[in-house]
C-alpha cells in the first residue's frame, strides 16, 4: 500500500517538486504513529491489547472505500495506450487548478513489452537493482529494529547490561508465567512518553533530509544518513541517563525515517514507468523480510547480548551506506523515464 501511494505521487509530481513534497508526506506517517501510541496508552491498561488491534483496523477499512476517489496515474494510462483515461485525469486536474489543458494531443510510445521481473535483472539495471534490494532490506531491518529495540530497552532496562529490580528480585509465590523469559510487564506513563518523544524524531531531520536530497543528491544523502544511523546504534550501548537514552532513540528514529524517505524517492525515480510499480513492489517485499528478521535481533539476541545486537544493526547500516554511495545512477533532477529504452 505504501509503495502504491508513493508511485502515484511520484508520477503526478513534477521533477523540481518531487524531492520536497515526498519527504513531507512523512508528517502523516508520524501522525499515525503518535496516534497509535496515544491510543495504546489508554486502551491497553483498560480494555486490553485486543481492542487496540480492533480499533486500529478501522482506518484501514475506511481507506479501502477511499481508493475509489484516487485517480489512476496519467503516465501509467499513457504507457498502456489508454490515452482517453489519461486525458480525463489531466482534464480533472486542470479543472481543480482552474487552468486549461495545453494544446496538442497525447502520444504514447510504442512499447513492445511491459515490465517483467527479468527486466529488473537486465544488464542495464542489474547492479542498481541488487544494490537497491540490499538497501531496502537493511533500511527496513534498521527501522523496525530501532522501534522494537526502544520497547525492549524500556521494558528490560538493558542499557549498561543491568536489569530493573522488578525483574531481579524473586518473590515467593510468583507464578511460573511471570518468570517466563518474556519478562513482560505493563508500560508506565513515562515509557509511553519516551516512545512519543522518540517517534517525533521521525520528522526532526525532514528539513535537512529535504536539503540533502535536493542539493547533495539521493545517493550521497542516503549514504550519509545510513552511516549516521550505524553510529547511533552503537551509541545506545553507552551508559547514560534516561534523557540520554531518549536523545539517542530520538536521533535514531529521525535517521531511519530519513533513510526511508530517500530510498522511496530514489527507487521510484530510477525505474521507468513500465517497471516502476514492479521495482517498488519487489523492494517492498524485501522490506517485509527485513521487518520479519528485526524482532529476532532486537528482542531475542538483544536480551542475550546488547552489544552484539547493536553491532549487528550497525554493521548492516554500514553495508547499506556503502551500497548507497556506489549506486550507478543518480536521479537528482532526472525526468521520469517512460520505458527502459530511456524515452522520457
Amino acid at each position: 500500500m505504501a509503495a502504491g501511494r508513493l508511485i502515484i505521487k511520484t508520477e503526478f509530481l513534477p521533477t523540481k517538486y518531487r524531492g520536497y513534497m515526498l519527504p513531507l508526506s512523512q508528517v502523516f506517517w508520524l501522525a499515525g504513529s503518535l496516534l497509535i501510541i496515544g491510543l495504546a496508552s489508554v486502551v491497553i491498561p483498560t480494555i486490553g491489547w485486543r481492542w487496540l488491534i480492533r480499533i486500529a483496523s478501522i482506518p484501514g477499512i475506511i481507506l479501502i472505500l477511499a481508493f475509489k476517489f484516487i485517480p489512476e496515474s496519467a503516465r501509467f494510462n499513457v504507457s498502456t495506450g489508454n490515452t482517453e483515461a489519461a486525458l480525463a485525469t489531466l482534464e480533472r486536474i486542470a479543472k481543480m487548478n482552474r487552468s486549461v489543458m495545453p494544446e496538442g494531443r497525447l502520444v504514447e510510445p510504442v512499447l513492445k513489452k511491459r515490465g517483467r521481473f527479468a527486466d529488473l535483472l537486465d544488464a542495464k539495471y542489474l547492479r542498481t537493482t541488487l544494490q537497491i534490494w540490499v538497501i531496502w532490506l537493511g533500511i527496513s531491518f534498521a527501522y523496525y529494529g530501532v522501534i522494537l529495540a526502544s520497547a525492549e530497552l524500556l521494558e528490560r532496562d538493558l542499557v549498561c547490561g543491568s536489569r530493573s529490580e522488578s525483574e531481579t528480585v524473586v518473590t515467593v509465590g510468583v507464578s511460573e508465567e511471570s518468570q517466563s523469559p518474556c519478562h513482560c510487564h505493563m508500560f508506565t506513563p513515562s515509557d509511553y512518553q519516551t516512545m512519543i518523544i522518540s517517534t517525533i524524531g521521525e520528522i526532526a531531520l525532514n528539513p535537512l533530509n529535504i536539503l540533502g536530497i535536493n542539493f547533495l543528491g539521493r545517493r550521497l544523502s542516503l549514504s550519509i544518513t545510513m552511516g549516521c544511523t550505524a553510529v547511533f546504534f552503537l551509541l545506545l550501548n553507552i551508559c547514560t541517563s534516561s534523557a540520554g537514552l531518549i536523545g539517542f532513540l530520538f536521533m535514531l528514529r529521525a535517521l531511519v525515517a530519513a533513510n526511508f524517505n530517500t530510498i522511496y524517492i530514489y527507487t521510484a525515480e530510477v525505474y521507468p514507468t513500465t517497471m516502476r510499480a514492479l521495482g517498488m513492489g519487489i523492494s517492498g517485499s524485501l522490506c517485509r523480510i527485513g521487518a520479519m528478521v528485526a524482532p529476532f535481533i532486537s528482542q531475542v539476541l538483544m536480551s542475550a547480548s546488547l552489544l552484539g545486537a547493536l553491532c549487528l544493526f550497525s554493521s548492516v547500516c554500514v553495508i547499506c551506506a556503502i551500497s548507497a554511495f556506489t549506486l550507478p545512477i543518480e536521479t537528482k533532477g532526472r525526468a521520469l523515464q517512460v520505458s527502459a529504452a530511456g524515452v522520457s
